[in-house]
This record gives structure tokens, C-alpha cells and sequence, in this order.
């Protein structure tokens, strides 16, 4: 997504300036709706809290700010897109009086959670980085939010002496939810959390019923990885045995490299499924549509300096795919003639089950379009470890270290 705001802020602009800027943007994209949140965005300096930053970047609306990387350049810990924590405490629905607790500091969200929970609330922020816990006590403590726990320490621990907790927000992302997270959540609490699922980053509310945490809503987001118990890699397969072609897999690889090999020697099939997209709607749900329905799911990446055209998707950084024995395929796009910015959807399909494989991927497409475009989207469901088959409903079950992750759609 552009930032035309930015683009429009005069080099003079003054840190308030820009700051009601970057709330003007939000309300206009609709990621910020409630007035308290808006307050508070209003009266925490960000600027302050993102030294690292210049001073258009610590503002602009949908930009996170990277404050440590590793050796090799990757983002370690950054304070997230002002978009994205908007969206989040209104999901978790902070406000006077809650204990909560903020798993992944950067100091800035602290400060926003602190002005919600008012002086009669409490705020812990914890990160299992020291170099990251330092700098945001450091931060709290210059601008006035003292009363502000941080804690260095793992996750998957919690803090269990500033339990129970009303509100839970993790800002890191998470492919397994820790059982703490539930246990020293309240009872109707909520627990928002970027949670990887089948390869599939969304930012999901939780409400804890018991044992199990049930979804409340669901937003498409982006965070640094989790360190620590919880961290996991993604599994792939190179499907020409180098990294041209790279098909990602959240949990198990399906099948195995060899299996391809011919698949790719092969011309590839071509199906359009008369879907369109217009310019600006969405098509989340269908990736997670897709991650439903389809057992070998997985995303796809091509290398640009390795890329020799054997596939041709529209977004070679990600592609929605799946492999079916011998085959894969994925779902790409084309642009509508005379249509400004319109597409329509298409799969292509390469190996010896290409025609079947194809044909079972458009038809779910079309059956998404048909049942589920425009709708509320999936429900999620978190379960613990170990419990029975016949104690869960669902379309498709995921299965994590220390949780069962149930997945269901809503009847057409």
C-alpha cells in the first residue's frame, strides 16, 4: 500500500503536523475507528520513540520502524506500522482499569496501552531481547510512563505474578500460541496475536472461553518473526533443486524434491477462472480459503536473478500454491483489457497431474467467489495439545507444538 500523505507533507512539517497527518490517514483507511485510540495516538510522541527514524518515517501510517537487525541484515525487533497497532489495541479493546500485558517492546505501543488503561490499569511489556527491553525502559522512563513494567524474558513464560491479564497483545509474529498466553489470560479476556497459519500471517482477536480461545475477528498483517521456545522455520522445497523456484511450507513439506522433477520439463497449463478483482477489493479470505481446502497449500517465491520463466506468477515474492503428488500449481493474474486496475484470476498448473490439479484449484476459486467473497471470513478456533479429534469442528485442523487450530467457515 502507497502512503499518499506522506508524499504531500511539507519538509518543514512539525512533529505535531505530522503526527495529525498519520491519524487523518488511518481514519481515512479505516484502521482507526475509536476515539480513545485516536487520543491516545495524539499524545504520544512516536517520534520520540523511534530515534532510529527520520522524522516523516516515524510518522508514516503504514510503515514499521526496524531498530535492530542481525549479521546478516535481517529485522530482529522494530516498533510496529502505526496502521497495524491501531488496528490492534481497538481488536483487543483496551480501556481504563485493564491489566495487560504486551509481549514483544519497542516502548511506543507500552505508552499507547498505559494512556488506555488509565492510572487505575497496569501495563507490562516484555521482550526476551535484553539490548530491546533496555531501550524501551529506557524510552518509557524519559517520557513520563514510569508505571510501565518491562520484563526481559521469554514468552512462552509469561509473567505469571501480574497475572491474570484482561488483554494480552503479542507484536511479534507466532506460529504456535503458548499455553501461558491462555493460562494467565482472564476469563473472557482477549489475546491478539499474529498468528502464522499454514503460511498465512493474520492478526487474530481471541476470547478465552475455558480452555479454548475463540476468534472474534481477523486482520492481514506483518511482524518480525518470534525468538525463543516459540520460534519456528518454514519448511521448503526447491523444485528444480536450486532456489529459482521455492515453494514454502508452514508445517510439513508435501512430498518430496524428486517428485518434481519432471513437472517442470513439461509446458505448463493455463486456466482463467472468469473471477475478477477490482482495483481496490480485497481477496484475503481467499488465501485463507485456499489454506482450508487445499491439504498440499503452500507459497511460492521466485528468484529474480535465477528466474528463467518456467513460472510466470503475478507477485514472484508471493504466490498462493499447492502440491499434489507430482505436480504443482499456483494462482496468479491478469489484467482486465479496458478495466482500470482490474484482474482476473487464473491458475497455472505444471506436471503430470496438471489438468486435474488445475481444475480442482479453479474450482476453488470459484467456489469462493461464489460462497465467501465479501463475507466475515473464517472462524479459528485454539485447542490444546493432545485434545481429541471428536472434541473439534472444523473444516481443516493445524496442528502445532503445544495447540490444535481449528478452521471454519460460515455456511453460504
Amino acid at each position: 500500500m502507497t502512503n499518499t500523505v506522506e508524499a504531500a507533507i511539507s519538509p518543514e512539517a512539525t512533529p505535531e503536523q505530522l503526527r495529525e497527518q498519520m491519524i487523518s490517514e488511518l481514519k481515512r483507511s479505516g484502521d482507526l475507528t475509536s476515539p480513545e485510540v485516536e487520543t491516545a495516538m495524539r499524545k504520544v510522541p512516536r517520534h520520540e520513540f523511534t530515534p532510529e527514524a527520520p522524522l516523516e518515517k516515524a510518522y508514516a501510517a503504514f510503515d514499521a520502524v526496524v531498530t535492530k537487525v542481525n549479521e546478516q541484515g535481517t529485522a530482529m525487533s522494530s516498533v510496529s506500522a502505526p496502521q497495524v497497532q491501531a488496528f490492534m489495541l481497538e481488536q483487543a479493546g483496551v480501556g481504563p482499569g485493564m491489566r495487560v500485558l504486551e509481549i514483544g517492546s519497542g516502548g511506543y505501543n507500552a505508552a499507547l496501552i498505559a494512556d488506555l488503561v488509565g492510572e487505575d490499569g497496569q501495563v507490562t511489556t516484555m521482550d526476551i531481547d535484553p539490548d530491546v527491553t533496555e531501550r524501551a525502559e529506557r524510552l518509557l522512563k524519559q517520557h513520563g510512563y514510569d508505571t510501565v513494567r518491562v520484563v526481559t524474558g521469554d514468552a512462552a513464560v509469561g509473567v505469571a505474578d501480574r497475572a491474570p491479564f484482561d488483554a494480552i497483545l503479542v507484536t511479534a509474529g507466532a506460529w504456535d500460541i503458548a499455553p501461558v498466553w491462555r493460562d494467565q489470560l482472564a476469563e473472557g479476556g482477549r489475546l491478539v496475536v499474529p498468528l502464522r497459519v499454514r503460511g498465512l500471517t493474520r492478526s487474530i482477536a481471541f476470547a478465552r472461553h475455558g480452555d479454548r480461545l475463540v476468534s472474534e475477528s481477523v486482520r492481514v498483517c506483518g511482524f518480525v518473526p518470534m525468538q525463543g521456545a516459540d520460534e519456528h522455520h518454514t519448511q521448503v522445497l526447491l523444485v528444480t533443486g536450486t532456489e529459482e523456484i521455492a515453494l514454502k511450507f508452514d508445517d510439513e513439506v508435501m512430498g518430496d524434491p524428486s517428485d518434481l522433477d519432471n513437472a517442470v520439463k513439461a509446458p505448463r497449463s493455463e486456466t482463467w477462472t472468469g473471477v475478477t478483482i477490482g482495483r481496490q477489493q480485497p481477496f484475503d479470505t481467499l488465501q485463507l480459503w485456499l489454506a482450508t481446502k487445499l491439504d498440499g497449500f503452500c507459497t511460492m517465491v521466485v528468484r529474480d536473478d535465477l528466474d528463467t520463466g518456467i513460472v510466470t506468477p503475478a507477485n514472484k515474492w508471493f504466490a498462493m500454491a499447492a502440491v499434489a503428488g507430482n505436480s504443482f500449481g499456483y494462482v496468479t493474474w491478469r489484467r482486465i483489457e479496458g478495466d482500470d486496475g482490474g484482474v482476473e484470476l487464473g491458475v497455472h498448473t505444471l506436471g503430470p497431474q496438471a489438468p486435474e490439479l488445475a481444475e480442482q484449484l479453479a474450482d476453488h476459486v470459484r467456489s469462493w467467489d461464489l460462497e465467501q467473497r465479501g463475507g466475515s471470513g473464517p472462524r479459528f478456533a485454539v485447542h490444546p495439545a493432545g485434545t481429541p479429534d471428536d472434541q473439534l469442528s472444523g473444516e481443516r485442523v493445524v496442528n502445532k507444538r503445544s495447540s490444535r487450530i481449528t478452521i471454519s467457515w460460515p455456511e453460504a
